[in-house]
């Protein structure tokens, strides 16, 4: 990282203290890379529990021979012999063995939605921004536990895949490319990104081995049935984690008046205080909501709605 890039982290890093969370319809690099400064304390309760199986820096609660020493218990049938210990058998007149805890690494992959969907809000910022700023924090907290990250943004040109790595180095490729596709997003732009995003998840999912942690940052917008479908494949071998993105308008339409939309390609007036059209554009949004709950019920799924008027998310953490 170079020194002016350290330097604009800093003035953006006393912006940010400020301002709780990255306001605005764009997000820049030294804004990301000054979130560092806001990443939360690991909790080391919290920091110890892994789900990855490779050999890593963090200690796993699971527990068989490793290098760290948990505690010492009677011996069950079963138990390797070569782990007895000698001395507590002896004192105690019954076999007993040593119990190790296991190191085990939590690689993070991160999928950030920074397609044409997401530039939309209607309080404090837009989507985009939010997703950024909330995929930023993620992978601070990830470098911070000692863990390796990666990822992959969807942007409205191109689909752009991190290995992951535990370096600064790598996570700021990663928000670089966050903000670049950011910047890239205008209001008159017409761009259906569909295949994309489900496309971007299949390249997620031959990136990862077992046992990683997978954050998708997304409002989930299109077909919740594909959606669904590679979410669940992900979930086979990994823990997948939906960060849902909302605005206050995806619930519900604004007060009555006329209004004017765009797609970027047409436009359409409508009256929003029609009654009819009020209840079902308020169903399709709760039955689009309830099909994501519903999928994360599953153990190696969670969930999480995050919104674009949230005014603090410092006290979140994500290891």
């Amino acid at each position: 990282m170079s020194k002016s890039s350290r330097s604009q982290s800093r003035q953006h890093a006393d912006t940010l203290k400020e301002a709780d969370v990255i306001q605005g319809a764009y997000i820049s690099l030294p804004q990301l890379l000054a979130l560092r400064h806001k990443s939360v304390r690991i909790n080391q309760a919290q920091s110890t529990k892994v789900m990855g199986s490779q050999s890593g820096i963090k200690l796993s609660k699971v527990k068989g021979r490793g290098i760290d020493f948990a505690e010492v218990r009677a011996y069950q049938p079963g138990d390797d012999i070569r782990a007895i210990d000698w001395r507590v058998t002896a004192r105690k007149n019954k076999p007993h063995t040593k119990i190790f805890r296991e190191e085990r690494e939590r690689p993070a992959l991160i999928y950030v939605d920074q397609s044409q969907h997401m530039f939309f809000g209607s309080t404090q910022r837009l989507k985009s921004v939010a997703a950024a700023e909330l995929a930023g924090r993620i992978a601070w907290q990830t470098l911070a536990a000692g863990d390796r990250i990666g990822g992959i943004v969807i942007g409205n040109e191109e689909q752009t895949l991190f290995r992951p790595f535990r370096t600064t180095r790598a996570v700021g490729r990663l928000l670089n490319q966050i903000a670049s596709a950011n910047q890239t997003l205008t209001r008159s732009a017409f761009i259906d990104t569909q295949e994309s995003k489900f496309s971007g998840l299949e390249q997620l999912r031959r990136l990862t081995q077992s046992n990683y942690r997978i954050f998708i940052i997304s409002d989930f917008s299109g077909d919740i049935e594909s959606w669904s479908e590679q979410i669940k494949q992900l979930a086979r071998h990994n823990h997948v984690t939906l960060l849902h993105i909302q605005d206050p308008l995806d619930k519900e339409l604004p007060p009555a008046d006329h209004y004017v939309i765009t797609d970027g390609n047409e436009r359409l007036q409508f009256y929003s205080g029609k009654e009819n059209l009020r209840k079902k554009y308020a169903n399709e949004f709760a039955q689009r909501w309830d099909r994501l709950q519903e999928l994360c019920r599953h153990e190696s799924l969670a969930y999480a709605t995050l919104s674009t008027e949230d005014p603090n998310w410092d006290h979140l953490s994500w290891v």
